[in-house]
């Protein structure tokens, strides 16, 4: 028999858990969370809380994993440092953009004039090879190699790419409900699930370009007014079982990749070709072209314990580690074990939200756990009674006081 509603949300963290009508796309999505399109991000609201709970004004966060920068930007909101790592360039590029201090004047006037020479670009025939060939109509790309062709004139070329990035993944020859993970180009007139009516594929670049070229510095600026100017953010290029990562920091909040999900490299691969940034693909964890048979899952749960082990050196004693997972594999009571932490907690939320065409609900856990000398030592002086080496709480759901006094 089918469980209710009720009964559903009974064994859920409902801090953690938002319906659609109460957390709206515009909401998931504010200020420069929507710089540009990512596949695979957590929202910044769940992110929030867990600073909310877990860290206090001033402390400095980890994540190892920082994708799209989530975490870095809520930090600075929610008045914390934060450092940031990742293999991929393009993702080190938009966090980057995303978490720096400009002056917005400047940056106004910048953009402004590089919006007044859109109309210029594209004039000249380009001879177009592999994947531009293929993926853009000749007129868009040669339009979006015009555009990158000015860039170096400016003094925030970054967030110019950015917005090149952000113009090219809808330029391309893709269809409109299908542009996340396109596997072929759309090259005649199909039937369009997002607009329900026939549609044709991109021809041009220019309207996507003065589209982003406005709402790019009216998001930055909407930023500027929430976060605390006090406060910054670290992007680390690299490998993160590799890098040295500094610290010490009071914490780590990290959303891992899925395995044999997401090919993070490949989903901005457009920004790679007209950027010219290094592809580090075969570095990834858990790629979705490494699949998921055992050894795939083995090497992942060796990828995701060693960052995580690295990461445990640069933490201060007793610091939280925060892990957002789909636990539907349960591979992490493993890879924390291996990586020296123990499991204090699981937290689980439902997620009743997709993007795309994609559907239904899923569930994510938030792991919490420290390292394990540490969290032995807050044990035993709760409890005198000796407990078993591995405690799993289902249901724990920490005070923000209590979880913030405990910390060290």
């Amino acid at each position: 028999m089918a469980v209710t509603q009720d009964e559903l949300y009974a064994t859920l963290d409902l801090d953690l858990s938002w319906s659609e009508a109460e957390l709206r796309e515009r909401e998931r999505t504010k200020h420069v969370h929507r710089l540009h399109p990512y596949h695979g991000k957590f929202i910044p609201q769940l992110v929030e809380v867990l600073l909310g709970r877990y860290f206090a004004p001033g402390d400095h966060v980890l994540d190892p994993f920082a994708g799209s920068g989530t975490t870095l930007v809520q930090a600075l909101e929610s008045g914390l440092d934060a450092t940031g790592v990742d293999i991929a360039a393009f993702n080190c590029l938009l966090m980057r953009v995303k978490t720096a201090s400009y002056d917005l004047p400047e940056l106004g006037d910048e953009l402004r004039d590089a919006y007044g020479r859109i109309e210029s670009l594209g004039l000249r025939r380009r001879r177009l090879s592999g994947y531009l060939r293929e993926w853009y109509a000749p007129n868009a790309a040669a339009e979006l190699l015009d555009f990158g062709e000015v860039i170096p004139e400016y003094r925030h070329g970054d967030v110019l790419r950015v917005i090149l990035s952000r113009a090219a993944r809808s330029a391309r020859r893709a269809a409109h409900f299908d542009l996340e993970a396109p596997k072929a180009p759309q090259r005649g007139e199909y039937w369009c699930h997002k607009h329900r009516r026939n549609c044709r594929p991109v021809e041009s670049a220019l309207g996507f370009l003065r589209r982003y070229t406005l709402d790019t510095p009216a998001r930055i600026e909407e930023f500027a007014r929430v976060r605390d100017t006090e406060r910054e953010a670290t992007v680390l290029h690299g490998d993160a079982r590799e890098l040295e990562l500094g610290g010490p920091y009071d914490g780590i909040l990290t959303s891992p990749p899925y395995p044999g999900l997401i090919d993070y490299h490949e989903q901005h691969r457009y920004a790679y070709e007209l950027l010219g940034l290094d592809d580090r693909r075969e570095r990834e964890i858990g790629a979705a072209a490494s699949g998921t048979s055992r050894a795939a899952l083995e090497a992942y749960r060796a990828g995701i314990a060693a960052v995580l082990e690295r990461g445990a050196a640069a933490l201060r004693p007793g610091a939280p580690v925060l892990v957002v997972v789909n636990g539907r594999r349960d591979l992490y009571p493993e890879i924390l074990e291996r990586a020296g932490f123990r499991l204090e907690a699981r937290l689980r939320r439902h997620v009743n939200r997709r993007t795309g065409r994609r559907a239904g609900e899923y569930f994510e856990d938030v792991l919490v756990a420290r390292a394990a000398r540490a969290a032995s030592a807050r044990q035993d002086r709760m409890d005198p009674e000796p407990r078993p080496q591995l405690i799993v709480d289902e249901q724990a759901k920490p005070p923000a006081a209590a979880a913030r006094s405990d910390r060290r």
